[in-house]
């Protein structure tokens, strides 16, 4: 199924920012027990089989072959938040974490370890969600074998009807429900639900966060849970998804044998009417919120539409999101432009959880400026609907769409089964026909043909109507006239008259040609990696692999000079501003009209820094891989370092301190880095005033030699050949100039290291919560390559570590969420390493994770591990690296270097045959050399004294979606 998102990533971006919507029209409700195409004139996927059991529970099931041997199951209740009662706020997702904790033929404790067992991690693999309406359980199989799909069917078996929801079991629970309460609680959860109880308006949803209310996850009995679970956990409400490489007729009879026996514990009872939109004229709020940036959105609200999903709304749909998408496109011009009244702006129109029709523009002000960002908003809004969308606009609109649609349906057969699985149940909660890519593409086709932008300018007068408008605001500081201000701003922009949108000039795409194409003077074959070297006459070395994992995907990745390791060490990177080259654009071509004259074609451009590269990269598909190779050398040849762009950022960065402090993952965040450099200002977040004294010219100063003259490595995975890939290279990066190898990197440029222990902590602070904590402790280990075995010995004695700290503070005393243990081995710093282990706790409990860390730590030397707990870390990890191992991601990464550094080679062939080789013994011999008396570093982020000039005190959070 398609989602059209009406102006690409302007709008998602924009969309996020503004409301956290589904991005797709809501239908009505199918009777229940019956599937949407069953009053659609829409044709389900035919690769799907659908049915439905006699106790009326649904199930759809899609044989998926690529990646081989591999599944993905879901488990989908038409349940969520809105059916709580009062006295059972958050039980819905309280409920959600009782799945794991105990039924009738799985004892408390045992059903993560069964999966773990079977290869799956906690996390990545087995995961679940609660949201207003619906409840999801999701298992991905690495194997589909008998024994593991049949125990994954037993366990969602379990969860569906047999769950103990035993007291005890609900009273150790109830510490990791508030743990994770408190570690959501952040600025802009309180936003979103201020916003929410704003704009929906006595209606239900804002009511029923799924996070709940505090006293209630202290107090309910179990009880409260079981009559949630007796009322809303029923067959038909419940829907099982099955994608992967089985036999389809083999997993229909599983479904069958697990779930016809079961049966309603209670009577059914109709959902919670959501209640009516209020009616209302143009009203504004001002929500005072430190830690946010300044935003506004301008809002209609109206009844839900609950159409049918049909070809008729899905045209109605694309017509009005190609408008739309016109609106998002100019407000990315004026972002872009010299001055611009706002950072950042997006239009959108949704239907929220079937309580309203939300018609939303959202703008990110700079701050001081909010007045003239919501009138450069509402003027362009006024604009679009007064004199519409002109035909160039909308045809530019319909051939992006175009080619998006068509890599779908070139990528169609090679989709990952989690990836449909996904789209199976996202279809569930919107109530929409799951259609394949195909069908979407064609009746894209049949609704854009001769399509004229008279007819979108109806459908446009239609979409900005509705209750208001309403003005949302939050700051993080006051404003003068509070909210009579930001409504009299609105009122006075509507008062200026506008005028017709100005059409731009035809251009060119002005980097088709470098020059002559480079030779080749060196191939060589990797036979056993299926990988080719080349290297150019110019220097330019490139690392092709071909790989049929996805259709039409094509990876690329473009290396060029030293990255961190040729920057000091002793003065503060310029770097974090990075991304100001990109936006920027090119010396013959600015960013807007590359997006306009490209629109056709499927391409990327990222910049980032790695510590030993400056790192361009893209993500395009086959037949577009010489514009993409164009991009990407047309940025390391020609930036154009506009100052315009360079200011967005460094504006944007400007509030960043305050954003960070306002949580502790935000202070970790910003903070850790430097230290566990040890200082280095490579790492180092830059200061208040760092940004404020920033220059365009410091970044361009820092990477110019690098851009110009390093060597560039080019790494280009996917569905392409070996000499496609050489002749796109060849007409691109291999015409540059000659490319040099770069001077050797200082020593002191070189050494980097990792922070001693000395039994105290690192005390930082946060603005947030009074109750919210991190504690971090580390060990510092070596680089990978002064022991490439001992290295991946650590990688399996980190996950046992997890094993344990899961155990004993989320298991055993409900202290945290979500416990983590993380390492690293460098391959380009000498010596530098760690493994370290992070909680989120109330402050007070900061002293008792420290000793139960170093207890775990020094029994794992002394003791050992047992071989349940060596199977139960290794098999999930080797189950991992080999699913990786099918993605192109994953080999884009790894072969990142190769021809530099052959030595990374070795890395790809020994990391799963030598996980598989370690030993109980070598866990713990890695366990002695670590964890010995003494050598730990500790990180506390304890909350700050006061806050806003008051005592911080805990603020109940609830969130949109609750894991």
């Amino acid at each position: 199924m398609t989602r059209y998102s009406g102006a690409g990533a302007a709008l998602a971006a924009a969309i996020t920012l503004a409301f956290l919507p589904s991005s797709i029209q809501a239908q009505a409700p199918a009777p229940s027990g019956q599937w949407a195409q069953a009053t659609s004139d829409l044709r389900a996927d035919p690769a799907i089989r659908f049915g439905t059991l006699p106790n009326g529970m649904r199930y759809a099931i899609r044989k998926q072959s690529i990646p081989p041997g591999q599944a993905a199951l879901r488990l989908w209740f038409d349940a969520g938040s809105r059916m709580e009662t009062d006295a059972q706020q958050g039980l819905a997702h309280f409920l959600e974490h009782m799945a794991f904790n105990g039924s009738k033929e799985v004892k408390e404790g045992e059903m993560i370890k069964i999966l773990e067992r079977l290869g799956l991690a906690f996390g990545p693999d087995t995961n679940a969600s609660t949201g207003y309406g619906e409840t999801i359980y999701m298992l991905d199989l690495p194997r589909t074998d008998a024994e593991t799909v049949d125990t994954s069917l037993k366990l969602l078996r379990e969860t569906a009807f047999n769950l103990t929801i035993d007291p005890a079991a609900v009273d150790r629970e109830r510490g990791v429900v508030l743990s994770e309460e408190r570690s959501r609680d952040t600025p802009g959860y309180r936003v979103y639900v201020a916003r929410s109880n704003f704009l929906l308006k006595g209606q239900r949803p804002p009511t029923r966060i799924p996070i709940g209310k505090v006293e209630v996850l202290k107090t309910a009995p179990a009880s409260a849970i079981r009559d949630y679970y007796d009322q809303w956990y029923r067959p038909e409400r419940a829907v099982f998804v099955a994608v992967g490489d089985f036999d389809v007729d083999a997993m229909e009879g599983k479904i069958r044998t697990a779930f016809s026996g079961w049966s309603a514990r209670k009577p059914p009872a109709p959902a919670p009417d959501n209640g009516p939109v209020a009616q209302r004229s143009a009203e504004a709020k001002l929500l005072i919120e430190p830690g946010v940036t300044q935003t506004l959105q301008v809002v209609w609200v109206s009844p839900p539409d609950l159409s049918p999903d049909n070809k008729a709304t899905r045209r109605r749909d694309l017509i009005r999101n190609l408008g739309l998408a016109v609106l998002n496109r100019r407000y990315s011009a004026i972002t872009r432009s010299p001055n611009p009244p706002f950072l950042g702006a997006g239009a959108g129109q949704f239907e929220q959880e079937n309580a309203a029709n939300i018609a939303i523009i959202g703008v990110q002000a700079e701050p001081g400026r909010w007045a003239a960002a919501l009138a450069g908003v509402e003027r362009e809004q006024r604009r679009l609907v007064q004199y519409g969308v002109r035909q160039d606009e909308l045809d530019r609109e319909i051939v992006e769409i175009r080619a998006s649609l068509k890599a779908s349906v070139a990528g169609a057969a090679t989709r990952r089964q989690a990836e449909l699985a996904d789209d199976m149940v996202g279809s569930l909660s919107e109530h929409a026909v799951i259609t394949a890519p195909i069908d979407d593409q064609s009746e894209f086709e049949a609704t854009v043909a001769d399509l004229k932008a008279t007819t979108v300018n109806e459908v446009l007068k239609t979409v900005f109507q509705g209750q208001g408008p309403l003005v949302f605001m939050a700051s993080p500081t006051a404003i003068e006239g509070g909210e009579a201000a930001v409504l009299a701003a609105l009122t006075t922009s509507q008062k200026v008259a506008v005028l017709p949108q100005v059409q731009t000039a035809a251009i060119k795409w002005p980097y088709d040609s470098f020059g002559v194409a480079g030779k080749v003077v060196e191939r060589r074959e990797i036979a056993d990696l299926k990988t080719t070297f080349v290297r150019f006459a110019n220097g330019v070395r490139l690392t092709v692999k071909p790989t049929a994992f996805r259709d039409d995907e094509v990876l690329v990745r473009v290396n060029v000079g030293q990255g961190l390791k040729g920057l000091p060490n002793d003065r503060q990177s310029p770097l974090w501003a990075a991304s100001a080259m990109i936006e920027g654009g090119l010396e013959k071509i600015g960013v807007e009209d590359m997006e306009r004259v490209l629109a056709a074609n499927v391409y990327g451009a990222r910049f980032s820094v790695s510590d030993d590269a400056l790192v361009l990269s893209g993500s395009t598909r086959t037949g577009d891989l010489p514009t993409q190779l164009q991009v990407l050398a047309a940025y390391v040849s020609e930036p154009a370092w506009r100052d315009e762009a360079f200011q967005r950022v460094k504006t944007a960065y400007g509030t960043a301190h305050d954003q960070y402090e306002s949580t502790t993952d935000g202070v970790m965040a910003r903070d850790l880095p430097g230290l566990i450099h040890s200082g280095d200002r490579r790492w180092t977040f830059p200061s208040r005033q760092n940004i404020a004294d920033a220059r365009v010219s410091d970044i361009q100063a820092a990477i110019a030699q690098d851009l110009a003259k390093g060597p560039v490595d080019v790494v280009i995975v996917g569905d392409i050949t070996v000499d496609q890939a050489i002749a796109a290279t060849a007409s691109t990066f291999a015409a540059l100039p000659r490319r040099v190898e770069p001077r050797p990197v200082p020593a002191a440029q070189r050494a980097v290291g990792f922070p001693k222990g000395d039994g105290s902590a690192v005390e930082l602070t946060h603005k947030g919560r009074a109750d919210q904590a991190v504690g971090y402790i580390a060990w510092p280990t070596s680089d990978y390559w002064a022991d490439p075995q001992r290295a991946r010995d650590t990688a399996v004695l980190r996950e046992i570590m997890n094993l344990r700290l899961t155990d004993e503070l989320r298991e055993n005393q409900g202290a945290t969420y979500s416990p983590s243990v993380g390492s690293q081995h460098s391959l380009v710093w000498p010596g530098w390493g760690y493994i370290a282990a992070t909680v989120e706790v109330p402050p007070e409990k900061l002293q008792g994770f420290f000793n139960d860390t170093l207890k775990i730590a020094a029994k794992l030397a002394e003791d050992g591990v047992s071989a349940d707990e060596l199977a139960r870390a290794k098999t999930p990890r080797i189950e991992a690296l080999q699913k990786a191992q099918l993605t192109n991601g994953y080999w884009l990464g790894e072969l990142s270097g190769a021809q530099a550094d052959p030595r990374r080679l070795d890395v790809i062939r020994q990391l799963i045959t030598g996980t598989e080789r370690i030993t109980a013994a070598d866990v713990q011999r890695a366990a002695q050399t670590w964890f010995r008396p003494g050598r730990d570093y500790r990180v506390e982020i304890k909350p700050a004294a006061r806050m806003n000039g008051a005592p911080a005190t805990p603020t109940p959070s609830q969130t949109p979606r609750a894991d």
